[in-house]
Formats: C-alpha cells, structure tokens, sequence
C-alpha cells in the first residue's frame, strides 16, 4: 500500500506542477522580455509553485530549526557542510586551470579540517583566507560552454540551461558521492535533511530582506543569480563575493552584506 500511497501523491504534485507551469505559459508578464529570459513566463510559474512550497514547508521547518538549536550548533554544522563542499570546490578550480584559487581553496579545507575540528570552526576565514565557492556548471563556462536561457527548476530554484547539467553533476558528487560513505541508510537521509533545513536557515535573513524591498522578487533573484555566475565563469571573485548567492539553500555572509542585512554572529 505504501508504494501505491506514495505513487499517487507523487502524480498529484506532478500533475499540479505541470498545471501551474500551463497557466503560467498563458500569461506573459507585462514589460519588455529579458533576452536572458525567454522561458519567463514558465519560469514564474516554477517561481510561484517553489515559493509555496517554501512557505508552506521549508521556511517553517528552518524557522522552528533556528529556534530550537542553538547559534553556535548551527553555525558548527553550516560550516561542516561548506568544508566538505571545498573539497568540490577545490577539484573544480583545478579543472578550470585557476591552481592559485584550487591552492587556497585546499589550504582551507586542510586549515578547516585539523585546527577547526573538522569544519566546525571556519579558522581560515578568521585568517583572511576567503571562500572561494566553485561548482561544475562554473567549470563548463570557463571551458566555454554558453549559459544558454535562464530557468527556475522545480524545488531547486534559479539554474541555466548549463548550470542544470553542471548542477546534476555537483548533485551526485556532493550528494549521493559523499552520502554512499555512509552505509546507514536512516543517518544518510538524516543528513540530507539535516543539509537542506541547515542551508534554508541560513537564508532566512536574506530572503525576509527581499520580501519586504523587493518590488518584483523574481526579477531580483534572476538578475542577481545571472550577475553572480557571470562573475564567477570570468573569474571575478571579488565582484562574485558582492552579490547574493541563490544558487541554493546555502548563503554566505558576503551575500547578507550585499542587501544590506548584519552577518549573523
């Protein structure tokens, strides 16, 4: 009974899915077309359903999350993830031919791992020594590959044509690659939960930001999203650490200083 159950609702939210992405096809938004945004229309309609979701789930479960646990376990554990995701970071710029930013990435990631237990504590940065977040969809733009058209994926949020093949590749990596270590299935899933309401959280402050400045959140985003990747692709750190990071659940304290929101402590 339960695969049926599960099946059903899997349809359901589906078929409710590829209703809103329909209605949303038939209504353009008024004002001239973004030619990095041809699909606008199905993308907000991907836009509308996510933030539901959010709303109804995510942002709920990560405010409770942030209530319940304290600062400094939060902070501990978001670090932990973002040390693990240098070491995806570092392989990355490797590929991309940018050994000085693949050096300070592993640096960081040695310096994380043994004088800050783990990842819990972010010595590196205390140091000076910056982030520099890197995934593969950057890796097929710095190879040339073009973005192509703007898209909002279902749940996952703001991607491109490219960045959504680079993003199934950082998926598996990230993802099933270090969650295959793990032979408990239960503590696996329980680390993948715990991953996505860590990184929500992280960007409950940014996002409540946007809600009450924004005059159009989409466009925000998008603008936002595309000028960060274009950044990252031509190697402009600097300018990439300005501009907020929607690429997923995860924000880093750069991204809260660009909308003008106080780094949490």
């Amino acid at each position: 009974m339960r695969p049926r159950f599960f099946n059903q609702q899997l349809g359901l939210a589906l078929c409710a899915l590829a209703l809103v992405v329909l209605s949303g096809c038939a209504t353009r938004p008024v004002g001239p077309a973004n030619p990095n945004d041809p699909l606008e229309s199905s993308n907000r309609a991907v836009f509308e359903f996510n933030d539901a979701v959010d709303r109804a789930v995510l942002k709920p479960v990560a405010e409770a999350y942030s209530v319940v646990v304290p600062q400094p376990v939060r902070t501990c554990i978001n670090n932990i993830f973002l040390n693990v995701g240098d070491v995806w970071s570092w392989f990355n710029s490797t590929l991309q031919g940018r050994q000085v930013d693949a050096l300070n990435t592993f640096g960081r990631f040695l310096l994380n791992s043994t004088m800050g237990l783990g990842g819990c504590l972010d010595i590196a940065s205390q140091t000076g020594a910056k982030r520099i977040p890197n995934d593969f969809g950057v890796t097929l733009g710095v190879w040339g590959l073009d973005s192509g058209p703007y898209v909002v994926l279902p749940i996952i949020g703001s991607s491109t044509l490219r960045d959504g093949a680079g993003r199934a590749v950082d998926l598996y990596v990230n993802q099933v690659g270090y969650g295959s270590l793990v032979n408990n299935v239960d503590v696996r899933n329980s680390i993948y939960g715990l991953e996505a309401v860590e990184r929500r959280e992280a960007l409950l402050e940014v996002t409540n930001t946007i809600d009450r400045t924004a005059l159009d959140r989409y466009s925000f985003i998008r603008d936002a999203y595309l000028k960060r990747r274009k950044a990252q692709v031509d190697g402009a750190t600097v300018e990439a650490e300005k501009l907020p990071n929607y690429e997923d659940f995860g924000a880093e304290p750069a991204d809260e200083k660009a909308l003008g929101v106080a780094p949490k402590k």
